[in-house]
């Protein structure tokens, strides 16, 4: 969530014996093929594509170390420009994650974007490794631990991380035994250098590129590994990058975010129009916030059986549940029923669908992946519990989860490479956005990577709340600043705030 393309690159090499392994545990590879460019097609309607939507499998290296060895398949997708005389280039869409689909976020935003866009683009998507379409990486975790407050790794009511090593130990060893290298190909470096090989079959000689969350951080790194191939780069809702402490330093962030955002769900869950819906938690702002964290630790000793069986909510669903709510003002409605709920005695809570079974295991596999093939972690137990403690009581609305121990404390082999490092070298063609309450990745986090991308980039900061701006939140005039940057190559002058 890195650098040049040598250092341990994937801390093996690949004999012929072992591809034809690999071809067996990670599926989706081939040996290397001459084909360069993309064989377009009718997409799978599982994609559920747009109209006009078209699909095509890209070939990349398995390992970048051994560019002619085994190749994988990456999903791609297209919605080509409508106005071909208007048409100026390619418009990458750079999806979250790690662990999101391209091809889905094309599918989720294409129609919006085409229409902003005006004809100037084709735009393009695709699923990074082991995501979607593209070739998967399994890591063989067990259901319990593919739960999102698994994967999140929450203490225990009582602020014990015991339970947790323990998880992230069995992880982390299950990846080693079983991931083989399609799972040690996953990193954002790869990623950036599958994007560039995209760029190579499309035939052009830039791209331009929309980013969202991680995403940003992937373009990031493509703007410093290939500037001459950077034309207009917008990052969406930005983290830090600082490469001693990436994937790591945007959990921490997670913290400061919840904090940030929670005002605005207050404010939301206190307004007399809440009465009417059945949704008014307080009739004052400042009372939500106790009454959430009363209700969580409740919630710790006495779980509430709710309508997915065995899974009752307990206090770590709740907060779970809130961190995800915080993301948009459209899903506060479903959280303070959820609350609502859980107060009546009478109640049966109804878990969020993300809440109610387990990831599946290749999407669990690439997020846990690529944020510990990425960069080294702390390694002492001792150390987290410290962490965790003090951060249970800097910001009780995540209660230690941010700063807890991953799998990656027990990574065999650790980093791949070195991580990358953003700096302000390369063409100044970036355009950051960002909201001021922003509950994953928080404004004081985009600064830093607006301080690494120095003259290179611009900032908007947004005054409105929840993840991600383009297009998405309604903020007219941050919209207005991407639309125009994009297509017209505006870019403001100077950082600006849009109210």
């Amino acid at each position: 969530m890195t650098t040049n393309r040598g250092r341990k690159a994937l801390m093996l090499t690949l004999s012929a014996a072992a591809v034809a392994g690999i071809a067996l545990a990670g599926g989706g590879v081939t040996p290397a093929s001459a084909a360069a460019g993309l064989q377009w097609g009718d997409c799978d309607p599982a994609v559920k594509p747009l109209p006009g939507q078209q699909c095509a499998t890209l070939s990349v290296p398995l390992d970048y170390a051994d560019p002619e060895g085994a190749q994988i398949g990456l999903a791609v997708a297209r919605l080509p420009s409508t106005r071909p005389e208007a048409r100026r280039g390619t418009l990458m869409v750079i999806p979250g994650g790690p662990g999101s689909s391209g091809v889905q976020r094309l599918g989720q935003k294409g129609a919006a974007l085409a229409k902003e866009m005006n004809g100037a683009y084709d735009l393009v998507a695709f699923d990074p490794r082991g995501v979607g379409g593209s070739a998967k990486a399994r890591c063989g975790f067990d259901e319990a631990d593919r739960r999102l407050v698994t994967l999140r790794s929450w203490p225990a009511a009582d602020g014990g991380i015991g339970e947790n090593v323990a998880r992230s130990r069995r992880m982390a060893e299950a990846c080693a035994r079983n991931g083989g290298a399609m799972v040690r190909g996953l990193t954002t470096a790869n990623q950036a250098r599958d994007l560039d090989r995209l760029r190579q079959a499309l035939g052009e000689r830039k791209l331009s590129a929309w980013s969202v969350s991680y995403g940003t951080y992937v373009a990031a790194v493509y703007a410093q590994k290939f500037p001459e191939h950077t034309d207009r780069w917008v990052l969406d809702s930005s983290a830090d990058p600082d490469p001693k402490r990436v994937a790591r330093g945007w959990l921490a962030g997670m913290a400061r975010g919840a904090e940030d955002r929670f005002p605005d769900f207050a404010a939301w869950a206190a307004h007399p129009d809440r009465a009417a819906e059945g949704l008014r938690l307080a009739e004052h702002a400042e009372d939500v916030r106790p009454l959430f964290l009363d209700l969580a630790a409740r919630l710790d000793r006495e779980p509430r059986p709710s309508t997915t069986p065995g899974t009752p909510l307990t206090g770590t669903e709740l907060r779970q549940a809130l961190q995800q709510a915080l993301y948009s003002d459209a899903a506060f409605p479903a959280f303070a029923r959820l609350m609502s709920q859980a107060l009546d005695p009478a109640g049966v809570p109804v878990l969020p669908p993300e809440l109610a079974g387990p990831m599946p295991d290749e999407a669990a596999t690439v997020s846990v992946g690529v944020i510990c093939n990425d960069v080294d972690w702390p390694r002492s137990v001792p150390a987290y519990e410290r962490a965790v403690a003090a951060d249970r009581v800097r910001h009780p609305l995540t209660a230690g989860m941010p700063a807890n121990i991953t799998p990656c404390s027990f990574w065999k082999g650790g980093a791949v490479e070195k991580p990358t490092r953003i700096t302000d070298r390369g063409p100044s063609n970036v355009l950051m956005i960002q909201n001021l309450r922003d509950p994953s990745t928080p404004h004081s986090a985009g600064l830093k990577m607006r301080a690494a991308f120095g003259d290179r980039a611009r900032l908007v900061s947004v005054d409105k709340g929840g993840h991600a701006v383009y297009l998405g939140n309604g903020n007219a005039c941050g919209d207005r600043a991407v639309t125009r940057f994009l297509t017209e190559g505006v870019r403001p002058a100077q950082d600006m705030l849009c109210r």
